[in-house]
């Protein structure tokens, strides 16, 4: 079984800095694409950042500029770096582990971590 595990989330003014890290663990041969989603009350969820096991990128519109996504894929951790951050930026954010390939069972599916608050107060 695989498991993916946020942290760093918490509560920041407006104009600060958080980092989200993710893990993801289990018997994993490989990880195609780890991402960052958000989603806020009474908002469906959205992508935040992706990247890929080449390390391309790709970023939502409203945080281009402001957001840096990274990955380790010896550790298979992604970290999002998240700097001038807005009260708009609040949300749960969800890592998601995309196209994972594992070996015991062997299988290629998509993991969802449970999500970490962040709070940006105005």
């Amino acid at each position: 079984q695989v498991q993916v595990v946020e942290s760093g989330g918490g509560l920041v003014q407006a104009g600060g800095s958080l980092r989200l890290s993710c893990a993801a663990s289990g018997s994993i041969f490989s990880i195609n694409a780890m991402g960052w989603y958000r989603q806020a009350p009474g908002k469906q969820r959205e992508l935040v950042a992706v990247i890929t096991r080449g390390d391309s990128t790709n970023y939502a519109d409203s945080v281009k500029g402001r957001f840096t996504i990274t990955r380790d894929n010896a550790k298979n951790t992604v970290y999002l770096q998240m700097n001038s951050l807005k009260p708009e930026d609040t949300a749960v954010y969800y890592c998601k582990a995309e196209g994972v390939v594992t070996t015991t069972p062997p299988r290629f599916s998509d993991y969802w971590g449970r999500g970490t608050q962040v709070t940006v107060s105005s």
